[in-house]
């Protein structure tokens, strides 16, 4: 587990492989016919971020992880691609620098010494925003959120579609971690049903020894439709969204004296986010749909 993630993507990264896997396979066909929901604005369309003078910017170099599918990843062919790739490039298309951008992957546990040693510019590889790391760095606007999502089994007899119908039921969650406290915070009517690991969880949720369970919806999204799900459960209600235990969101990292070009990307992402490009490429990486 890496220190600088929360720990909604901590666990995220733990899934990192089996996600690749899932997404290297055909969509199954209720996934097909499925079509996910938008992807949440998080900028104001009033809102006027300003566009600073890159002019003078000799090259930027984004930094990022090959271990994190489907953010960032190696594909088939040994190409680094994945959400954050292609968010980064559609920064510097919309900021007219494309020719002086650069992405570059390091081992994970290796991108906050390389951005403070000046080796690269900006970090997207989903490093989470704590209170000590803004002492020392910078972040972008939040540009995605990872949500929590309950997850139900399709035979249990759930009289309803909204959460208010678990009450009573038993509902698995993975103690020790953000979920099981959010869980009890936000639904306390909810019989919840503590599990040591996540693999535990799936595999009762599966079985119908719990109702339900409740967990990381990037995870959740990716295994309702892999075949390990054998078609058993279904994401149910939600999605449910908490700073406070969730975190901030999906940010870029930044030098804290790089204002400028701090601004230039959220002036990107704000862009990015109004005219659709965004969600184009939410869409291309999130088939299954987080919300």
């Amino acid at each position: 587990m890496r220190v600088c993630l929360s720990s909604a993507m901590s666990a995220a990264r733990l899934l990192a492989r089996a996600v690749l896997i899932v997404t290297s396979c055909a969509l199954p066909l209720a996934a097909q016919e499925t079509k996910p929901q938008s992807l949440p604005i998080l900028f104001d369309a009033r809102e006027r971020l300003p566009k600073p003078d890159l002019s003078s910017l000799v090259r930027l170099r984004f930094l990022t992880s090959i271990d994190f599918p489907p953010f960032n990843f190696l594909d088939q062919n040994g190409k680094l691609t994945g959400f954050h790739v292609e968010l980064a490039r559609k920064i510097c298309d919309e900021l007219a620098i494309a020719d002086k951008c650069q992405i570059q992957a390091l081992p994970f546990g290796e991108l906050q010494g390389a951005l403070a040693a000046s080796q690269g510019d900006a970090v997207i590889a989903g490093v989470a925003v704590t209170p000590e790391l803004r002492k020392t760095f910078a972040f972008s606007r939040p540009f995605l959120m990872l949500p929590a999502r309950f997850v139900r089994n399709l035979k249990a007899s759930i009289g309803g579609t909204t959460v208010a119908s678990l009450s009573g039921h038993p509902v698995g969650v993975v103690k020790g971690t953000v979920h099981e406290a959010m869980l009890a915070a936000f639904f306390p009517a909810i019989k919840p049903v503590p599990f040591d690991d996540k693999d535990g969880l799936l595999a009762a949720v599966k079985d119908g020894k719990v109702d339900a369970a409740f967990a990381d919806g990037l995870q959740l999204s990716f295994w309702v439709s892999s075949p390990a799900a054998e078609k058993c459960c279904a994401l149910f209600d939600g999605p449910y969204l908490s700073q406070q235990f969730l975190g901030e969101g999906m940010t870029i990292m930044l030098r804290q004296q790089d204002g400028d070009l701090t601004a230039a990307i959220n002036h990107a992402l704000a862009t990015l986010s109004r005219d659709g490009r965004l969600q184009e490429i939410y869409l291309r990486y999130f088939p299954y749909g987080l919300y």
